[in-house]
């Protein structure tokens, strides 16, 4: 009976210029506002979007709105962001609470933070109902798919200028969701809509899909529609998927659009300055989306997570390869975590090159043999330490 009372949440979230705003308002004029609880998150000093709420005609006097500024729910108002939750789910007269996360949110943090305050609290009165993400169907064609073909020099430089961290988040925040919101459909034909959709199922291969104009959306589509569930997600989208080693993706599989996707995979290093020249200086225009972790050949420390999205790429620093670690470290890791040994290279250790590409019409085997061309040559050598097996026996 005590999870029938738990009160379900909704995470919205959808990067800025989506219509996050427009679909709460919308949700909130045609859903009963007895009971429903807001959080409205905003980077900001002055929270624009939830001015832009109290000001519109929703009728806030049965509902709860609380605003968190100065940071973001996924990292630095975490802590705060559970705890106004677990406040609100307390109330006997909330019944729901909706989330307007902000445009530069992951909701794959976000929902890391729900499990991990699940964990440390065992009688909580909420849940993760659903993570939907507003997408803005007119950008995606315009960024990804007509991005591949000729348009003016001034559209050109937009997408080169576009800064690749956004980018690369507005896919994040595809792939990890339960329900995608298509809005801004009205400006799009009915064949590059759909052309769009075959772009998101590559990212996303179970969530729903529903279309809207203006933010307009049936309420029971997102509060009585598919639910949340975190290792399906994870799992249904492809990235994550590939990244795991599961291969969930269909390679070589070419779909009606000529949208395609494979893993390359490499244990040896990269050479930096070869590889940088490959992104910044030949990198092919038809890959819509790439993602995945490497490594350099003078930096074997140091867990590199290589995103591109659009015509923007960019490399980054994540962790640090457990093979690196000292003695006693590596040693508590692969005894916690076993299983690490059965991919665990004899030179390499954990160290891997693993990227998924998804692009249009694109040469897998040519892709493939530029990459290969930014292998360092030179043969890698490192003190290998003693390890141990599942057995935890020494092996080496």
């Amino acid at each position: 009976m005590f999870g029938l009372s738990k009160k379900p949440v909704t995470i919205l979230t959808g990067y800025l210029g989506s219509g996050k705003t427009t679909v709460l308002n919308e949700l909130l004029k045609n859903t009963e506002s007895d009971g429903i609880a807001l959080i409205v998150n905003d980077m900001g000093s002055v929270n624009i979007d939830a001015s832009l709420i109290s000001k519109s005609n929703v009728t806030q006097a049965d509902s709860k709105m609380i605003e968190l500024t100065n940071g973001c729910i996924c990292c630095t108002l975490q802590e705060a962001f559970m705890t106004q939750v677990e406040a609100l789910a307390k109330d006997k007269h909330i019944k729901r609470i909706i989330v307007e996360a902000s445009g530069i949110s992951n909701p794959a943090s976000i929902a890391d933070g729900f499990l991990m305050y699940q964990e440390s609290h065992k009688k909580l009165g909420f849940y993760l109902d659903s993570v939907v993400t507003v997408v803005d169907a007119d950008r995606i064609y315009t960024e990804f798919l007509d991005g591949l073909k000729e348009k003016s020099d001034e559209r050109q430089k937009e997408i080169i200028d576009e800064d690749p961290d956004i980018i690369n988040l507005i896919m994040d925040q595809i792939e990890f969701c339960n329900v995608v919101l298509l809005n801004k459909c009205d400006l799009l034909p009915e064949d590059k809509k759909e052309s769009v959709k075959k772009v998101i199922r590559q990212f996303q291969r179970k969530a729903e899909i529903v279309e809207c104009v203006y933010g307009k959306v049936n309420p029971d589509r997102i509060f009585k529609g598919s639910k949340f569930d975190y290792d399906e997600v994870m799992n249904s989208s492809a990235m994550q998927a590939a990244l795991a080693r599961e291969k969930a993706m269909d390679e070589g599989c070419v779909d009606e659009y000529g949208i395609s996707s494979f893993v390359y995979e490499e244990k040896r290093p990269f050479d930096h300055e070869k590889f940088s020249a490959f992104v910044e200086e030949n990198y092919p225009e038809n890959i819509i989306r790439a993602k995945g972790y490497i490594w350099f050949s003078d930096d074997d420390i140091h867990v590199q997570l290589f995103e591109q999205a659009g015509r923007n790429a960019s490399i980054s620093e994540v962790s640090n390869w457990v093979a690196a670690f000292d003695e006693k470290e590596k040693e508590e890791v692969i005894r916690s975590f076993p299983d690490i040994m059965e991919e665990w290279d004899e030179i390499y250790g954990d160290r891997l090159n693993q990227i998924v590409f998804i692009g249009k019409e694109i040469d897998k085997a040519s892709i493939t043999k530029m990459i290969d061309d930014c292998i360092d040559k030179v043969p890698y050598t490192a003190t290998q330490p003693e390890l141990v097996n599942k057995e935890n026996k020494k092996i080496g």
